[in-house]
């Protein structure tokens, strides 16, 4: 298969676990493998841009093993708080992880699938993905990546031709296998699933993986762990609020010890910053609503403290959990003043800016992203009533960290509510148009250029690089 010999750097870490975290699988048999989208982008990261789509199909839609990398795919086992019911009975069951390999910043990374087939973790379900979900997903994580927040990255969607059955949707629908470009998928439910067991001794060494294969740091201590991810899942909650987004579902087997979003299923942007907003039809009690989504990731941070009780110090646990209030807030005016335009200054400035942002747009109810649209460069138009006074009586103390240049800023806001999503499915389903599909990703990339979104900000840290 004819990869890019300078960018491409195959790896098999997760092998270094051993047998006990993983199970091998098959993939799924398709009747057909029609290409509907990659991320070429994303492929030169990894040194797979030069595949061309007979090879891509062949990669992802039917999985011949990449050079140098797994030869078998691995679904992962772990537990989980679902909406804060413990389940035992849970892992990869329509996904596996299918390759590793370093990226062009230093990063380990694992290909990830989502429609693959079944696993001895399916239980009920028939290991597949609808083409609607898929699209949903693109969509997701492109948006998410254009707002700086981390996120795994959509590299290919493959129709796959079967006709699905689903409850929550107009069935018979179409099927689709997914491929995900993701900084690791090693969950806090990883953790719990070997808490449970009461093994020890494949904690201490599943420790000793994230923190040298992800965290590229020495050791295995359990208390340095919970610092880096405490870190990470704060700077992700921050990043959420400051992009307007729901994730829907953050239960713990869905929250990725390197703070990188993944797994979009019933995920929305508020159009208001509305605090009760959810994003899942069942999330009755707004246990993931929009303003909650801090209190549940923490929450989630602390099933990882509990996990590691039995080979850390308590107190020491405890210490570094308390740490998340702290960084969430630091993020949180870092994230909203990057969205704004705006260089952080004297930090007691900084705060009282964004919590006038924040009150003023819950007051006026005007959209969210029309307002970052508007201020970008740190102007606030006339037309915004007396409500947002104050906001504007602050914002000359605050420095541009860019213009208004990019054309992106001459049009209208890019938003990404539940009415466009439909709309651009809606397309897809009734006349098979996925015109709609790619000029929504051709104006999110736009909005991500105009935002300097692959600047500092967007940045993880590097394989050689901790916190």
């Amino acid at each position: 298969m004819p990869v890019d010999p300078q960018a491409y750097r195959p790896a098999a870490a997760i092998l270094t676990l051993g047998d006990a975290f993983y199970d091998p699988v098959e993939a799924a048999d398709f009747p057909q493998t029609r290409l509907r989208f990659r991320d070429d982008r994303a492929a030169t990261e990894i040194g797979l841009a030069s595949l061309d789509d007979a090879e891509w199909t062949a990669a992802f839609g039917r999985f011949v093993p990449l050079p140098g990398t797994l030869q078998q795919p691995l679904a992962l086992r772990y537990h989980g708080h679902q909406f804060r019911n413990y389940n035992p009975d849970i892992g990869d069951g329509r996904g596996f992880t299918f390759a590793q390999m370093v990226d062009s910043t230093g990063r380990l990374m694992d290909l990830g699938t989502k429609g693959s087939g079944t696993t001895p973790w399916s239980r009920f379900g028939d290991g597949r993905l609808t083409l609607k979900g898929g699209v949903r997903e693109v969509l997701a994580s492109e948006m998410l990546e254009a707002l700086g927040v981390p996120t795994s990255r959509s590299l290919s969607l493959i129709e796959t031709g079967e006709a699905l059955d689903r409850g929550d949707e107009p069935s018979p629908t179409r099927s689709a296998v997914l491929v995900r470009l993701s900084h690791g998928h090693i969950r806090i439910g990883t953790f719990q699933r070997l808490a449970y067991l009461r093994d020890d001794t494949n904690l201490r060494r599943l420790v000793a993986y994230v923190l040298r294969e992800l965290y590229g740091e020495d050791g295995d201590d359990p208390i340095r762990l919970l610092d880096l991810v405490v870190a990470r899942t704060a700077r992700l909650a921050a990043r959420y609020m400051a992009a307007g987004f729901v994730h829907g579902v953050l239960n713990t087997d869905n929250i990725n010890v390197t703070g990188e979003s993944f797994d979009y299923g019933p995920w929305r942007f508020a159009p208001t910053w509305d605090p009760q907003f959810t994003a899942a039809y069942f999330d009755h009690a707004g246990l993931y609503a929009f303003a909650r989504q801090p209190e549940a990731i923490h929450w989630d941070a602390m099933q990882l403290a509990v996990s590691l009780r039995t080979i850390a110090n308590s107190d020491a646990l405890i210490a570094a959990l308390a740490r998340f209030a702290d960084v969430y807030q630091h993020e949180v005016t870092a994230a909203i003043l990057w969205r704004m335009g705006l260089t952080p200054g004297e930090a007691d400035a900084d705060r009282a800016l964004v919590t006038l942002v924040e009150q003023a747009l819950r007051t006026t109810g005007v959209a969210i992203d029309r307002f970052f649209h508007d201020v970008f460069g740190g102007t606030l138009p006339k037309d915004y009533d007396s409500a947002w006074d104050d906001v504007r009586a602050a914002l000359p103390g605050h420095t541009p960290r860019a213009n208004r240049s990019h054309p992106h800023w001459q049009g209208a806001p890019c938003s990404m509510l539940i009415g466009e999503v439909e709309d651009i499915w809606s397309r897809i389903a009734d006349r098979d148009d996925w015109s709609a599909f790619d000029a929504k990703v051709a104006a999110i990339r736009d909005f991500g250029a105009a935002l300097d979104s692959a600047g500092p900000h967007r940045a993880q840290a590097p394989h050689n690089q901790g916190e």
